[in-house]
């Protein structure tokens, strides 16, 4: 059965690519699958969520995390599909294409989690700056199945273009508008392109000319991944927190004792210290994932694209109160895990690692001119040769330091700054 919420201009490829004959797939499908058989999503395995990868085995990983989103997004489609009046077999938000985008939301998170994001983004900054989303961008469009000569991406459909473009203004949109590089939530200036492309050259009016505003414009299936990503991120790192024992009935006690909290917010902590007493904390945790599920509906919306497009006839309403707790949990897992003594001592040395890394291959391969060290892997070296500009070389310089995972980027610093750790093995 045909699905009428979406039409040939959510359908299109970039590059125009036909689907091959005979295929049983959707182009959602299509989409989703590649996501999963990709090398860029492998590494996401040995990426750090809270943790770091390895660690123990039971904590998440970019990949446990990206794969949670999915189930969580897909879970929402098919809720508002069931309880929703406005949609119904023929007309609905497809599952597949959720799924898809929630996969695909983490691909450009670089080692070590939040600090190497901001590092990356700060050694990047007279270059383009560097964002996790940005990165995600880049990789679906130019780096996944890249090699010299051939075609690059993996031709996304606008619908999935757009739903994986969480932020939407560029870092000299976020220049102009605050006299600054922005420190998060923004995509490349050479990516406006594919900012035009979703929007089919269509100037955006007024009411988005800010990049806040324009931040804020997120096509139905982006919303939806962005709160299937907050309940993830919400709840489970509160369960790894436990896990871990950053977070305890005493931890959170004192915790509570320093806040302003309202009656329901009490509650909620009184209830997580019962259920941490009662180690009953996972399958409570769980059963949340239901309620942050139930929580979403559907509110029609006009204006901007809502008439080229479904995906824009409709916003992401979600039950203030279960939107309240997400917040408390994330305030939580902030100032107990995040802030904690011994995950800023980890993510102070994450951070120096890669700051060596990027500054080393910088000073060594950025300038074609210069006689530097082979630091690269062949393959990465290759890609360079053929960058002529100087902004080219650091982006892909930074590329490379942002696709290498935890454990790679250490055997790397270990190789190039250890005096007593090398291989004559091909590096890999």
């Amino acid at each position: 059965m045909q699905n009428k919420f979406y039409s040939p201009f959510d359908l299109e490829r970039f590059p125009e690519t036909a689907s091959p004959a005979g295929d049983y797939r959707s182009a959602f499908q299509i989409e989703r699958d590649r996501i999963i058989f990709s090398y860029p999503f492998r590494r996401l395995q040995s990426k750090t969520q809270v943790f770091q990868s390895g660690e123990y085995d039971f904590y998440r990983t970019r990949l446990t995390h990206s794969i949670e989103v999915a189930k969580v997004g897909r879970s929402i489609c098919e809720f508002l599909l069931a309880s929703s009046e406005r949609l119904n077999q023929s007309f609905h938000i497809d599952a597949d294409l959720t799924e898809a985008i929630c996969l695909a939301h983490d691909l450009g998170h670089p080692p070590f989690g939040h600090i190497g994001e901001r590092k990356l983004n700060h050694l990047m900054s007279a270059h383009g700056g560097f964002e996790g989303n940005g990165q995600t961008l880049r990789i679906l469009t130019e780096l996944i199945y890249e090699r010299p000569g051939r075609t690059k991406g993996i031709a996304p459909t606008r619908a999935f273009l757009d739903g994986v473009m969480k932020y939407k203004a560029t870092q000299s949109d976020w220049i102009k508008h605050a006299q600054r590089p922005p420190e998060n939530h923004f995509i490349y200036n050479e990516q406006a392109q594919w900012r035009d492309v979703v929007f089919d050259q269509q100037a955006y009016p007024n009411e988005l000319q800010t990049p806040k505003a324009l931040n804020k414009f997120k096509s139905i299936e982006c919303q939806i991944m962005d709160w299937a990503d907050d309940t993830a991120y919400s709840l489970h790192d509160i369960v790894d927190g436990i896990h871990a024992r950053y977070i305890n009935v005493g931890s959170l006690t004192d915790w509570a004792s320093q806040q302003t909290l309202d009656t329901a917010q009490s509650k909620l902590v009184e209830k997580l210290c019962e259920k941490i007493k009662a180690n009953s904390y996972e399958p409570y945790f769980g059963s949340r994932v239901g309620t942050f599920v139930h929580a979403c509906t559907l509110k029609p919306r006009t204006g901007f694209m809502s008439d080229r497009t479904q995906r824009y006839a409709f916003d992401l309403e979600i039950d203030p109160v279960v939107k309240a707790e997400s917040v408390l949990y994330k305030s939580i897992a902030l100032d107990l895990i995040f802030k904690s003594t011994q995950l800023q001592q980890i993510e102070f040395k994450g951070g120096y690692i890669l700051e060596r890394l990027f500054s080393a291959l910088c000073e060594h391969c950025a300038d074609p001119t210069s006689k530097g060290l082979n630091l690269l892997p062949a393959s990465v070296q290759s890609l360079l040769d053929h960058e002529a500009t100087a902004a080219g070389r650091y982006r892909r310089l930074c590329d490379y330091t942002a696709g290498l995972t935890d454990g790679l980027a250490v055997r790397t610093y270990k190789r190039l700054f250890d005096a007593d750790f090398g291989s004559i093995a091909e590096i890999q």
